[in-house]
């Protein structure tokens, strides 16, 4: 987690803390953006649809509940357009029965033990919703509230939330803003920063779900995956961290050249029993905070490529294992098991509780700031 400490000259107001502070620095673009209702939430909260729109024809839809990516449309190797993200026609399926199809996760993306950690000699408790453990922020994390839009300023649209002292167990009034820039190269950016009034612990990701053949066509056990990633994070029955770090050389785990998804997710190793297929986080050897392509994935029959960037030491690869079919989403498709991957970009599992993983702390006076893109071609 990259921190930059500065100094406040008043206390902490959270609608105030990010006005006047500069924009991330954007990709050179000539993007366009229309926004449309897109219904409401269960407490009558309006939700906006933003589309963002590229010279190259590329475009991403989001919307201000969750933060969530609900589309990206890219071309395929004969320009054919279609859409390379899982995800609902309605608002109301997003809110009633989604696995987190495209949204920002937050306060602490992926798994606590216990829903448990402790911090400056005292100890929180969360919400434990994911048998026993306290998964994606809890019951109510980022992906299920709202977000103000701050700002659309025809090269990026920036949206922030609020997260109060308390919620979901979690210490500190938080302000968070992430920032979603198109640009000319079909690259989306996701650019995130966060402040807080006490000490608390952070790890921000989004939770997109990819199928590069273009309106989920197939299954993506033949994607092609390179992970420049030399070690993964094995896990328990209940999927937290061991606390080993774990070279993945020779085995299962190894992406560190291009493999097919589908080689070994079957395979007689018990990891890969323990995730149902892949659903583990996987560390990289570069420097804290250090900015590099940490991925590269390739659908054959289409020709897309998406290439990962990122800011952060890890990434967790899931491979839709929970996926059982009795989800209905965009076009009429059936999301049966292994229809999406993520790389979620992150901080390691329960960090809060391994003290030898790199820390997840955020205190007052520093800014976190995490960055991560995902870039698309074609092969």
């Amino acid at each position: 987690m990259k921190k930059t400490v500065f100094r406040l000259a008043t206390a902490f107001f959270a609608c105030s803390f990010f006005m006047g502070m500069a924009q991330t620095k954007s990709l050179k673009t000539n993007m366009l953006i229309s926004e449309k209702p897109f219904g409401q939430t269960t407490s009558n909260e309006a939700v906006t649809l933003y589309t963002l729109k590229n010279t190259q024809g590329m475009e991403v839809q989001i919307m201000n509940y969750g933060a969530i990516i609900t589309k990206i449309i890219v071309p395929d190797k004969n320009e054919v357009m279609e859409d390379v993200v899982l995800g609902f026609d309605q608002v109301a399926d997003y809110i009633n029965d989604s696995p987190y199809f495209g949204a920002v996760v937050g306060r602490y993306g992926n798994r606590i033990a216990a829903g448990k950690f402790s911090l400056d000699g005292k100890s929180y408790t969360l919400a434990a919703q994911n048998n026993g453990q306290h998964l994606h922020g809890g019951l109510k994390g980022f992906d299920k509230q709202v977000w103000r839009t701050v700002s659309k300023n025809g090269a990026s649209l920036t949206l922030a939330y609020l997260s109060k002292d308390g919620e979901e167990g979690f210490p500190g009034n938080l302000e968070v803003q992430v920032t979603y820039t198109l640009g000319d190269d079909n690259a989306l950016s996701m650019d995130y920063v966060a402040k807080t009034d006490q000490a608390t612990v952070l790890n921000i990701c989004n939770h997109s779900y990819f199928n590069l053949s273009g309106n989920v066509k197939r299954d993506v056990l033949n994607h092609k995956i390179q992970l420049n990633a030399p070690f993964f994070i094995p896990v328990d029955k209940v999927l937290i961290p061991t606390g080993e770090v774990k070279s993945v050389k020779g085995g299962p785990f190894d992406f560190t050249s291009a493999k097919k998804i589908g080689l070994d997710i079957n395979a007689q190793d018990e990891q890969i029993t323990l995730g149902g297929g892949y659903d583990h986080c996987y560390a990289f050897d570069k420097a804290p905070g250090a900015y590099g392509k940490i991925a590269r994935v390739e659908d054959p029959t289409s020709g897309r490529v998406m290439e990962v960037f990122t800011t952060e030491p890890g990434v967790q690869f899931y491979t839709g294992n929970n996926l059982d079919g009795h989800l209905v989403g965009k076009y009429g498709t059936v999301y049966n098991k292994r229809t999406g991957f993520c790389l979620e970009t992150q901080h390691y599992p329960d960090s809060p509780n391994k003290p030898n993983f790199p820390s997840t702390v955020l205190r007052p006076g520093e800014t976190y700031t995490s960055k991560t893109v995902y870039q698309f071609s074609v092969q």
